[in-house]
């Protein structure tokens, strides 16, 4: 649910860079193939959203290794912690309201939740909390094992707090899921009703998402069209398509699509989603000190990070079991989200080369945002 190198964790118009220059498509569909060729990813599926809101959709690859079928288009992918600026995006709406404090302890509104009574909102949003990550405790090397478990909230929240924390509040970037299950809690707490029902009431339903949706409980499938996924298990390379994601829940639990994905960070970049007093302390950011990929800043909820023609982009990513999805949206509003149907190292041999196809998912974004010129 965040960078991970191995195990676990043809277009049709012309389109217009970030530099405002005029490239055609085939450049990105090039990016795409590769993934596929190069990388052994089973299926790439990519959509570009230019600042008029028009989209074309890229794909390569099989949507099913065992039948070498047909990727489709603005297919279904699990977005893993896309879903975290999805939830943040609701907190600062909440902020917005009036009704949560960004530097009040979460001890304020859940009593007891944390040992640390100093540890704020803000910080469970930037990951400077110095939760212990909770994902990296919960035994998920063992796959197979809990692919089929359902957890619930308090279980994620009670495996983090179980462990030693990384750093003094606010000291520095340390990724945690626990921050976002918190942040979940929190969202039922402040508003009475289930996260998942709150993020698709004033997210999903708003800006029309029409691939995006919570699984419910018990949900282990991917409903609607959408490619198989596939990870590295003790037995080998497996389909993991189905699976219960409850393990993810507030930090990665979202179903979505690339396209869905474009139009919900363009949408929270123009202030559409959140106010823009709240968009603006969601893009103060921190350094990740090589935490994530090169050059990433993460803010609440969202990372920014640099273009190679100049500028930078927004958006998250997410990583899970038999997905990566990365992507974003650039200061003129082009937006670009790209899904692999495995992990990074899933088809590779060495951590080189798991590090080479994670490096060309990103690539792949760049290439997106800069007009397909890379």
């Amino acid at each position: 649910m965040r960078k991970t190198l191995v195990g676990l964790l043809a277009a049709t118009a012309l389109v217009t860079g970030a530099t405002g220059v005029t490239a055609a498509p085939d450049k990105i569909q090039s990016h795409v193939d590769g993934l596929v060729k190069q990388h052994e990813f089973p299926a790439a599926l990519a959509t570009v959203t230019n600042r008029n809101g028009q989209t074309s959709a890229y794909t390569a690859g099989t949507a099913d290794r065992t039948k070498r079928t047909p990727v489709p288009k603005d297919g279904r992918v699990r977005a893993g912690s896309n879903t975290k600026a999805f939830v943040a995006a609701v907190v600062m709406q909440l902020v917005g309201e009036g009704k949560v404090e960004l530097d009040k302890p979460i001890n304020h509104y859940l009593p007891g939740a944390v040992k640390d009574d100093r540890i704020t909102v803000r910080q469970l949003l930037n990951h400077t909390s110095g939760l212990a990550n909770y994902t990296e405790h919960l035994g998920l090397e063992n796959f197979e094992e809990l692919r089929n478990r359902y957890f619930e909230p308090r279980e994620l929240l009670d495996v983090g707090n179980a462990h030693a924390v990384t750093g003094e509040p606010g000291e520095k970037f340390k990724y945690s899921n626990t921050n976002y299950v918190l942040l979940g809690l929190l969202t039922q707490k402040v508003t009475g009703r289930p996260v998942a029902e709150v993020v698709e009431q004033r997210i999903v339903r708003k800006l029309g998402l029409k691939d995006t949706y919570w699984p419910g409980v018990g949900d282990k499938t991917i409903r609607g069209k959408h490619p198989r996924g596939y990870a590295l298990t003790a037995g080998g390379v497996v389909d993991v398509t189905e699976m219960d994601p409850s393990w993810g829940w507030a930090a990665g639990q979202l179903v979505s699509s690339t396209k869905d994905l474009n139009t919900f960070y363009r949408a929270l970049l123009k202030g559409e989603v959140v106010k823009k007093p709240q968009l603006d302390e969601m893009k103060k950011t921190v350094p990740t000190k090589g935490e994530m990929w090169e050059g990433a800043e993460y803010g609440l909820g969202i990372v920014r990070t640099p273009l190679s023609c100049g500028g930078e982009y927004w958006g998250h990513g997410g990583d899970i079991h038999g997905f990566e999805t990365r992507g974003g949206v650039a200061a003129d509003g082009r937006a670009f989200s790209v899904a692999v149907t495995a992990l990074p190292g899933t088809f590779s041999e060495t951590e080189e080369e798991a590090g080479k196809a994670h490096e060309a998912v990103l690539a792949t974004v760049d290439a997106g945002l800069c007009g397909g010129t890379k």
